[in-house]
């Protein structure tokens, strides 16, 4: 059956988004002269930022350790990474060939580890991994790890995957670099804060008037979030996660909280917090910092020509006809 790394690729197209976004959008593009206070007096967040980094989530056993890397260390990294995920190399099996049927023109993963040099972005814990599951979070990693193994159900497209539906993924909430598509655009006014993911064409409203999160019976793809600010920091807490999303194996239980930081006119600083205590033995934090881009987010076409889909529900068939 096919996997979820047979979805189409992006189409880079003119964006069509809401009617909130393109009211807004009429701004100048992001640059060195942009104004850093919005009429509020809050911090302007808004723009196209770039997220992608080849520094990974968690920290390499090889830099055990070591929470950040020398100058060396850090472009030998890069330059082994960039061999490594080189989609234009092939190997000589008809197999190996379908495996890595995107070349390299359609990857968009950064070519550099943060400005920092920190081998990995998660920050806390101290050894830069993700914390020991727990015996319930054990138990649905091993169940979902089943369904992505293909041997799950394929009774209809509503037993896959929201990935492998083409409805949600590599969009956040939270944010972590992905393949391609590590863009998003802020909008805000006095009220609100639209994040609108390029990957998956996604955009969550957060509202800053202080309302209470829905009631825990209404469940979202993307959780409930609510924003605030904490002196020139904005806070984004989000509730609510529905049982077919998850954070590296959360459930829902999970609390997320998601801090924006203006540190120039070309750097905003990006930090979570995943606590789920019924799945990860404590929370963790990650910190991503994002690049300013003149360049404006694109349409995520994922639906169109979303053979992989069809694939799974046709093997499916044949698995049943067979048994």
């Amino acid at each position: 059956m096919l996997s979820l790394f047979d979805l189409p690729i992006a189409s880079r197209r003119v964006p069509r988004l809401a009617a909130l976004m393109v009211a807004a959008a009429v701004a100048a593009p992001l640059s060195a002269q942009s104004p850093q206070r919005a009429a509020d007096g809050h911090p302007d967040l808004q723009g196209t930022w770039n997220f992608s980094s080849l520094t990974p989530l968690e920290r390499p056993a090889q830099f055990a350790g070591k929470p950040v890397l020398t100058d060396a260390e850090a472009a030998d990294f890069e330059r082994q990474t960039l061999d490594r995920i080189d989609a234009d190399r092939r190997r000589d099996t008809a197999e190996a060939d379908v495996a890595q049927a995107y070349n390299n023109a359609w990857y968009d993963r950064g070519t550099k580890v943060v400005g920092t040099k920190r081998s990995s972005l998660i920050i806390d814990p101290p050894d830069g991994r993700i914390p020991p599951l727990t015996a319930s979070g054990q138990a649905v990693a091993a169940a979902r790890a089943q369904v992505r193994s293909g041997r799950g159900p394929a009774d209809g497209p509503e037993d896959r995957s929201l990935a492998e539906r083409c409805l949600l993924f590599n969009a956040g909430p939270p944010l972590l670099p992905g393949p391609y598509n590590n863009n998003l655009q802020i909008i805000q006014t006095r009220d609100y804060v639209v994040i609108a993911n390029e990957m998956i064409h996604d955009v969550r409203i957060v509202p800053l008037d202080g309302r209470p999160h829905l009631p825990a019976a209404i469940r979202r793809w993307q959780g409930d979030p609510r924003g605030r600010w904490d002196g020139d920091t904005l806070i984004v807490e989000t509730t609510n996660f529905s049982d077919r999303t998850n954070v590296r194996g959360s459930d829902t239980h999970l609390r997320l909280v998601e801090r924006f930081k203006r540190i120039d006119s070309k750097t905003l600083d990006y930090e979570f917090t995943i606590d789920d205590p019924s799945v990860f033995s404590r929370p963790w934090t990650v910190s991503l910092p994002m690049t300013a881009s003149d360049g404006r987010i694109y349409e995520y076409a994922c639906h169109e020509g979303n053979y992989a889909m069809t694939g799974i529900l046709r093997g499916a068939r044949v698995q049943e006809k067979q048994h």
